[in-house]
């Protein structure tokens, strides 16, 4: 898989629900997981809530999109992020160390419940990054 770089949208338990919208409007392929899935929630109201889904359409594009746990603030308007991903380790790490110059880190870079290297930070200009490296370890 090459480095894809794409939004990411955060919602408030609505994220199935705008997922299937995006895909009624572009079509392509949709899938989600839950928290429960990962096992990245001990709170039972979060089980059935989006931990992660991506829409994937035959030309290429590509939507990502989660609910926001309800430990974690969620502003309308300030409801995205760019993710970075794929699997060439060193290259998505340069980026990361590059980016985080100056940065407030919210996650470190380290291995995620399902297994990938995942991090998490606000750049110097407020631009919030998600970076995940499939399959690997830090």
């Amino acid at each position: 898989m090459a480095t894809r770089l794409n939004p990411y949208l955060t919602f408030r338990d609505t994220a199935r629900q705008a997922m299937e919208f995006y895909q009624s409007v572009f079509g392509g392929e949709l899938t989600v997981s839950t928290f429960a899935e990962f096992h990245a929630s001990e709170d039972p109201a979060e089980q059935d809530k989006v931990m992660h889904s991506q829409l994937t359409t035959d030309n290429g594009l590509v939507l990502m999109g989660a609910d926001t746990p309800n430990t974690m603030d969620y502003t309308v308007g300030s409801n995205y992020s760019v993710s970075l991903s794929g699997e060439d380790d060193a290259e998505l790490r340069g980026y990361w160390d590059k980016l985080t110059v100056g940065a407030t880190i919210g996650e470190p870079l380290t291995t995620a419940p399902w297994g990938d290297a995942f991090g998490m930070f606000t750049d110097k200009f407020g631009v919030s990054w998600l970076v995940n490296i499939s399959g690997s370890q830090p």
